[in-house]
């Protein structure tokens, strides 16, 4: 096996060390987070929603600029962006360069009052992914912990790839897993899936061809006279299955999830021959496989300076590649059993600051913003709550973090109220209880 890709010092084994042991494999990526049979039972419910997509735009898109474009309040908020288009939906526009997504609007969901108060990364990046404020004593985990916890190997799961991948890269804002532990944390694939060969963390070795690893297998192979001598032992048993398990993940059905040669050029092309399209193509081909959940880390949306610039190159590029994904999901019968989220940990300043050294940029604005939302049991073609003209404060419904994931939870077939494990043994809870004049949102569920 390939000896890159070590972890941070502290991680202990990395993925790829722990396959190359033949210790764990790619069983260990699988390991449950054992809570009791009859604890997932209680919190299960009848739900429409089998896996979730989460477009994370990382560093906070601008609400302004997305999905709450405004007219009429000078350029000194809009900036150049002063034409939104109309979507396929009556009295929904969208900014001028999201004439993809403008297209599919009948199809997803637009939340223009969520809010949190919050300005700083870290804070907001915890409060929106986990529902949860800060300093209360908990490390609180985040949806897709939650998920892989009640939609993973325990409650019936049993494909090779784990239930919680990222793409490609983790954050680092908090701790995805929180006190679920190890057990509970993302998969991250790391690689990019726009290059020739998607290199996968621990599945894809760089440089490494496949009948180099067969032939790396068979050495093993021979070399291990213990194996040899205590054949029908219960543990060499067990570990020979990690192993198989593993070399499935890295030369069988598995590594070819990760194959995007296998899907067709204009397919491809349609999503974009990017880092981000791709993603959004990779992310389709693992929910098809019913991974349970899947974000997407996509960076560079913390626009402080020349704003415009930036937006003028990815706007575009997010248009395509989220377009493109509801599209396929729709076209094969996927829509409707996938959530796609997609949200930053805030918005941006309605006021643009064109001063030096800022030049026409864009600051961390958490008072009101946008999320979107499609598929799983959400309706299409509606939008959720309002800000005011300017896009500073909310107008109409508030829509805070804990009543997002409450709904998305409630699709998901998983009990907001659920106790969820607890390394202390506290009586904890899915699901932070509805914000004040808040709740789930049922008019588009």
């Amino acid at each position: 096996m390939n000896h890159r890709g070590r972890g941070k010092k502290g991680d202990g084994l990395t993925r790829r060390e722990a396959i190359q042991a033949g210790l764990l494999g790619a069983s260990g990526l699988m390991l449950p987070l054992h809570v009791g049979a009859g604890t997932l039972h209680a919190a299960r419910r009848t739900g429409k929603a089998k896996s979730v997509i989460q477009i994370w735009l990382w560093g906070g898109p601008a609400h302004l600029d997305t999905f709450d474009p405004k007219t009429g309040i000078g350029q000194d908020y809009t900036g150049p962006f002063t034409s939104p288009i109309a979507t396929n939906v009556d009295g929904i526009q969208v900014n001028e360069l999201l004439t993809e997504l403008a297209k599919v609007a009948d199809k997803y969901s637009i939340i223009r009052s969520m809010t949190h108060g919050v300005n700083a990364h870290e804070t907001a990046a915890y409060i929106v992914q986990t529902g949860r404020a800060p300093g209360d004593g908990h490390v609180w985990p985040g949806v897709g912990a939650v998920t892989s916890l009640f939609r993973g190997y325990d409650a019936g799961y049993k494909g090779l790839i784990p239930p919680y991948v990222v793409l490609t890269e983790l954050q680092g804002r908090f701790s995805e897993s929180g006190f679920l532990g190890y057990k509970a944390k993302p998969f991250a694939t790391g690689g990019n899936p726009a290059q020739p060969r998607f290199v996968v963390e621990g599945v894809v070795a760089e440089g490494i061809t496949d009948e180099r690893q067969r032939d790396r297998r068979e050495l093993l192979h021979r070399l291990d006279t213990l194996g040899s001598a205590l054949k029908g032992n219960t543990l060499v048993s067990a570990l020979s299955d990690c192993e198989n398990q593993a070399y499935d993940l890295i030369l069988g059905e598995g590594r070819k999830v990760f194959d995007l040669t296998q899907e067709k050029e204009d397919l491809r092309t349609a999503y974009g021959r990017n880092t981000f399209g791709q993603s959004c193509l990779m992310a389709r081909r693992l929910v098809e496989i019913g991974v349970p959940y899947v974000t997407i880390n996509y960076r560079g949306w913390d626009t402080h300076k020349q704003h415009f610039q930036a937006m003028r190159r990815m706007l575009p590029e997010m248009d395509r590649g989220v377009a493109t994904l509801i599209k396929d999901l729709s076209d094969r019968g996927l829509l409707d059993t996938t959530i796609i989220w997609w949200s930053g940990e805030f918005g941006r300043t309605p006021r643009v600051q064109w001063e030096p050294p800022w030049n026409g940029g864009r600051n961390h604005y958490g008072p009101v913003f946008c999320s979107m939302v499609a598929g799983g049991g959400f309706k299409g073609g509606h939008v959720v709550g309002a800000s005011d003209a300017r896009g500073e404060e909310v107008k109409d419904r508030p829509v805070h973090p804990r009543d997002l994931i409450r709904s998305i939870y409630m699709l998901m077939g998983i009990d907001p109220d659920a106790t969820l494990p607890h390394p202390q043994g506290l009586d904890v809870r899915v699901c932070d209880k509805p914000a004040a004049g808040g709740g789930p949102l049922t008019e588009i569920m």
